[in-house]
């Protein structure tokens, strides 16, 4: 047979609601024709409601979170308080807790998938395609803030309403927005993924412990915006080189942190490679690495230093003519004609 619809799925949860909530919201309690819990990932609290008897108002099984205004059914709880990401995982999940016999295999089991390890590659790849454009999502206005309003060629750059995190091994997973970044090798294959959780009541990123934070293969891999070509630029952060790209339309990859970026990998077409150091002791080790490679294998290193801490900080407190009158001067000439003609 084939597998179960979504709806299929949560209408035979919400004919179970009250057991559905005593094992995956045990942090909650029954309260009259509703369970009360903090919130969809278990935590104590009384914000959130679930239905637990089919009602003029809804069927069983229906959820609200009247501090945040989250609404969903039973399959959110189980994907939620479990920590899943693919439906097939959630699916499996309902089944077993509904003692249901398990499907039979699709017509192409190939395409049939266990859940990636976490932090994998695979995990990567899946969160991606989970994800959705940046157009018209707080990653934007989160990245404007910054000063970063020109967002062509941004195609790696992704959002997630509700993104996992989790501060440790020991506290129970949040979720909030998140800027998803797709990390490439140099055939485009994504490797892994930068996440940067946002607050979604101010363009900042999120009041957490660890907003950043990367997964997968990194070493030797970017977040690439514009395909590698004989001149390009390399630099530590994603704001860092898209406060480049406001001044300079040249294909740039940003390799996460120092260390990733003196070990990023060249294409094979590269003759010119700019790099955007950040203005501390860590930048000054990856540009000193990375020159040295560069000359190894014949390929012309270019310095580019900020004025401040790094280039982003630059663009955020002296503005983008500022931007573009410091950097011009540390480009070859030729590269100032060539990709500079969007800079005051």
């Amino acid at each position: 047979m084939a597998l179960e619809n979504p709806s299929d799925l949560a209408h035979r949860l919400g004919r179970q609601a009250e057991a559905v909530c005593r094992h995956y919201l045990a942090s909650g309690r029954r309260e009259g024709r509703y369970w009360l819990v903090g919130d969809v990932r278990n935590t104590p609290g009384r914000s959130m409601y679930v239905r637990l008897k089919d009602s003029p108002k809804g069927p069983a099984g229906k959820w609200t979170d009247a501090a945040t205004g989250e609404h969903g059914d039973l399959l959110d709880v189980i994907r939620e308080s479990c920590g899943l990401i693919d439906f097939k995982d959630v699916a499996d999940e309902a089944r077993t807790f509904l003692a249901m016999p398990p499907p039979e295999p699709e017509p192409r089991p190939h395409e049939r998938r266990t859940p990636a390890p976490v932090g994998s590659p695979e995990a990567a790849r899946r969160l991606i395609k989970m994800a959705q454009p940046i157009s018209g999502t707080i990653v934007t206005t989160y990245l404007h803030e910054r000063g970063i309003t020109d967002l062509r060629g941004t195609g790696s750059l992704h959002y997630h309403p509700r993104c996992y995190y989790r501060p440790d091994d020991y506290s129970p997973t949040e979720t909030w927005p998140a800027m998803i970044a797709a990390v490439t090798d140099l055939d485009g294959r994504i490797t892994g993924a930068h996440r940067t959780w946002l607050d979604p009541r101010r363009p900042d990123k999120a009041p957490i412990e660890t907003p950043r934070r990367a997964m997968g293969d990194l070493l030797g891999n970017a977040v690439r915006f514009g395909l590698g070509a004989e001149v390009m630029a390399a630099g530590e952060g994603i704001e860092t080189v898209l406060s480049l790209r406001q001044i300079a339309d040249m294909p740039m990859m940003a390799a996460l942190s120092a260390a990733h970026l003196a070990a990023c990998h060249f294409p094979d077409t590269l003759r010119r490679l700019y790099i955007a150091r950040d203005n501390d002791p860590a930048g000054d080790g990856a540009r000193d690495s990375l020159v040295e490679r560069a000359d190894a294998a014949g390929i012309e290193a270019v310095v580019l230093s900020p004025r401040l801490g790094d280039f982003n900080e630059d663009l955020r407190k002296l503005g983008r003519d500022a931007l573009g009158a410091l950097v011009r001067p540390q480009f070859v000439p030729q590269d100032v004609v060539r990709f500079m003609t969007l800079a005051a």
